[in-house]
């Protein structure tokens, strides 16, 4: 008689559902990826994927919020800009490298959307605000984080949509320098009244 497999934790069952997501949506995207194959993949039924995440689209909205988060605490935090624009600005149509545009575009579709987006939000925000250094204030240096994240999301959401504008056809790294510039400027400048 063969004793059956040891029993996963429901840990263990949410991680491999989000690694097993990420492979596929990376693979085969979002439209082509089934909620059967990603349970397969991650050797579990179908029902406890929607016990985990309630919806694919939830499940894909977490696979992106677990990669922005890897990039978040991934090195030094006043590398944070030049990681994050890496990211976005990766030669790569796959899902698994929209940062930010998924997380905008599921606005609304779900809750575990909204709570995922607010997390994000919350935690860059924190992040950018912290290397504010020219604010004059705690609600100064939020001001100055979330102008950087706004440009952030919209270079995110624009790379894709005008893959032959200039952003799409320059150099990445001269886009890097760019908004390196900009966003020293903006963190590190007093404020002229």
């Amino acid at each position: 008689m063969t004793a059956a497999p040891p029993a996963r934790s429901g840990e263990a069952t949410r991680q491999a559902l989000l690694a097993a997501a990420a492979d596929l949506f990376t693979e085969h995207g979002y439209d082509r990826t089934s909620v059967r194959a990603i349970a397969e993949r991650a050797g579990v039924n179908q029902a406890l994927l929607f016990r985990h995440f309630g919806s694919k689209d939830a499940l894909f909205t977490r696979v992106a919020a677990e990669r922005a988060l890897l990039i978040l605490n991934g090195g030094p935090p006043e590398q944070l800009l030049e990681r994050t624009l890496r990211s976005i600005l990766e030669d790569d149509d796959a899902p698994a490298h929209d940062l930010f545009g998924s997380l905008v575009r599921s606005a609304g579709t779900s809750e575990a959307a909204a709570a995922v987006r607010a997390e994000l939000a919350g935690a860059y925000t924190a992040a950018f605000a912290a290397l504010a250094t020219g604010a004059i204030d705690r609600r100064d240096a939020e001001l100055r984080a979330e102008l950087l994240l706004t440009w952030l999301l919209g270079l995110s959401l624009a790379r894709p949509l005008l893959p032959d504008g200039a952003i799409g056809t320059t150099d990445p790294e001269a886009v890097i320098a760019h908004l390196t510039r900009a966003a020293s400027a903006m963190l590190e400048g007093p404020v002229s009244r």
